[in-house]
């Protein structure tokens, strides 16, 4: 299978401060046609923009069946991924069709959604109402001996990475100091664990024909609901940034989100300065400048 890559994932991939990005990104196409062959599928293209951190190619099982082909590299951490939709078994998640992973690891075929379609095509509040109701759905008690890393663990190494990027720039330096008081203060005291979709935002969520709405792309964690929350508070940050009220529009979500999902506020409003600090920060350091703009600017509402 002869393809190029989108240009959205290679752009990442470049981004990316893992060893053996540019490498595996040229071993993709071998890969694809060895995964192709083994599961006698039958490619029909690649989806584009598609992820930064996976190929997802669109495919017919050998029955005729429509699925969902994808391939992520090792620290995009694909067989928590695949963990995850197991025991989510479908519900509120796109369904695993490989559950025993047979062809490879960093494989996952899946049953197909609609790519075209996700929740943020729909009006503002009806695609906070919509994407908050299919992240409920997930909150579930982690499986038994679970393989998931923890919210501390993760934020644990971002807090590390933020660290450094504000001795080198005094500039992000106070909202750094602000969101990783906020992440201790967070951590002293969570409530009950959770497995959480890690990642979750509008686009994550797409139309399905077992059900309106279903999620994709999890980067699973456990930890508390209001970290998973936190992301989908700042979704379409670029409107909020232009809005005259945007600060206002922010803190009314904030409440009317914590709310909806029965979560403390101030809980929510934490881990939303820690993320959007977070991202702010890496962006910066990757050379995103327009993107950190952006995220320290709603970072700095909260």
């Amino acid at each position: 299978m002869a393809f190029e890559p989108p240009q959205r994932l290679v752009r990442a991939l470049g981004e990316t401060e893992r060893n053996g990005a540019a490498d595996w990104l040229v071993k993709l196409p071998e890969l694809v046609q060895q995964v192709v062959g083994l599961r006698e599928l039958t490619v029909e293209r690649v989806q584009a923009p598609g992820g930064r951190s996976s190929l997802v190619v669109l495919v017919r099982q050998a029955d005729g069946t429509p699925a969902v082909l994808k391939l992520a590299p090792s620290w995009a951490r694909p067989e928590s991924e695949r963990a995850a939709l197991a025991h989510w078994g479908g519900f509120g998640a796109v369904q695993l069709l490989d559950g025993d992973g047979d062809g490879g690891e960093g494989v996952l075929l899946l049953e197909r959604l609609h790519p075209e379609m996700s929740v943020r095509s729909l009006p503002e509040a009806k695609a906070l109402l919509e994407a908050a109701g299919t992240l409920r759905r997930l909150w579930v008690e982690p499986p038994a001996g679970q393989v998931f890393e923890s919210v501390a663990e993760r934020t644990g190494r971002q807090a590390e990475a933020m660290r450094t990027s504000a001795t080198a720039d005094a500039e992000v330096a106070p909202l750094v100091d602000a969101a990783l008081a906020a992440r201790e203060e967070l951590l002293a005291s969570a409530p009950q664990a959770r497995l959480l979709h890690g990642t979750f935002r509008q686009s994550k969520v797409l139309a399905g024909e077992r059900m309106p709405w279903l999620a994709v792309g999890p980067d699973p964690v456990v930890g508390e609901c209001a970290f998973d929350l936190a992301r989908l508070v700042r979704d379409r940050v670029e409107d909020l940034i232009a809005s005259p009220s945007g600060a206002s529009i922010t803190r009314r979500r904030v409440k009317r989100l914590a709310e909806s999902l029965e979560l403390d506020q101030e809980r929510l409003r934490g881990w939303t300065l820690f993320r959007a600090v977070e991202s702010g920060v890496r962006a910066r350091r990757v050379g995103r400048p327009q993107d950190a703009e952006l995220l320290l600017e709603f970072a700095g509402w909260l």
